[in-house]
């Protein structure tokens, strides 16, 4: 039988089946063996039973559409995959209670970009602070083509279209700890009991509640995996030469570079410091391409 991996611990995964049923399975021990069968939440598998005792086997890992990868959090060299068979990637962000940081929202954007993944953006708690101010402050992310929604969990402001917005979609909740992943997800789909963070006041950051990928079936259709809440994410999988394509605003005027290679820092004749000289291309975006762009280059050297 068909079904989709929910959740895993211990080497126990929770399958949902194609039935709506969902059973406990054990990887079958020739997939162990094979070594390079990496298990992750949103994994499309095929399972039966195995033995008595109602005991399932994952039998097959069917082939993955997407993937969203980060880097090995212990700093080796490898990747940790947060969820596959994404359609989305939802950053979540709060107006207020913790401060926004641009710099991280570009950091999940490039992430999605660089797996290929469509994202949105979620401005949160906007109960907490001027509203047409956040949609000023975002302005810049809409021009670019991300879907803005700016939400309240107090008010109901903007969560209709959001709810519009994963229906019938597998959808990856991430962004900053104590944002209100968990508070909108509970809001929009009363008792799929997400686990809530407290905010810590003394440090203003959310306390990690989420320990691992969750994924929930949604009642109208479509998926959401509760990611744990990320402070730092490090980029997987992208090379240096093309972290540019990453940034669509970037990639719109890379044709204009007098260099083929232009690495768009110091060179003569770079249609993207044009840009960013005339105001195309914000300078905030631009310093978050050269900051994740040095990331990058430093671990292409390490390694």
């Amino acid at each position: 039988m068909r079904g989709v991996v929910l959740q895993g611990t211990g080497g126990q995964w929770h399958v949902r089946l194609d039935d709506g049923s969902t059973r406990i399975a054990g990887m079958r021990g020739r997939l162990k063996q094979d070594g390079t069968a990496k298990l992750a939440v949103g994994d499309a598998v095929e399972v039966e039973p195995d033995g008595a005792n109602d005991a399932w086997s994952i039998v097959e890992i069917l082939p993955r559409r997407s993937k969203l990868a980060r880097r090995s959090p212990t700093g080796a060299r490898g990747e940790r995959i947060v969820a596959a068979n994404l359609d989305q990637v939802v950053v979540v962000l709060a107006v207020a209670k913790p401060e926004p940081n641009e710099k991280m929202l570009d950091r999940f954007l490039v992430i999605a970009e660089s797996n290929g993944i469509a994202a949105r953006i979620v401005i949160n708690k906007v109960d907490l602070a001027s509203e047409q101010g956040a949609r000023t402050r975002f302005a810049s992310y809409e021009s670019l083509g991300y879907p803005m929604h700016y939400t309240s969990t107090v008010t109901r402001g903007g969560l209709p279209d959001l709810h519009e917005a994963l229906k019938g979609r597998i959808s990856a909740l991430t962004g900053p700890s104590g944002v209100g992943k968990s508070s909108l997800m509970n809001v929009l789909y009363p008792g799929i009991n997400l686990r809530v963070g407290e905010i810590s006041e003394s440090v203003n950051k959310g306390r990690h509640t989420t320990v691992g990928a969750l994924m929930h079936p949604l009642p109208d259709g479509g998926f959401v995996v509760d990611t744990p809440g990320l402070r730092e994410v490090g980029l997987w999988g992208l090379s240096s030469s093309h972290i540019d394509d990453c940034f669509p605003e970037l990639a719109q005027v890379l044709g204009g570079c007098r260099f083929s290679d232009c690495h768009h820092l110091v060179e003569p004749g770079c249609a993207v410091l044009a840009a960013v000289a005339d105001g195309r291309i914000s300078r905030s975006r631009y310093e978050s391409y050269v900051k994740l762009r040095d990331e990058v280059e430093a671990a292409e050297r390490a390694w």
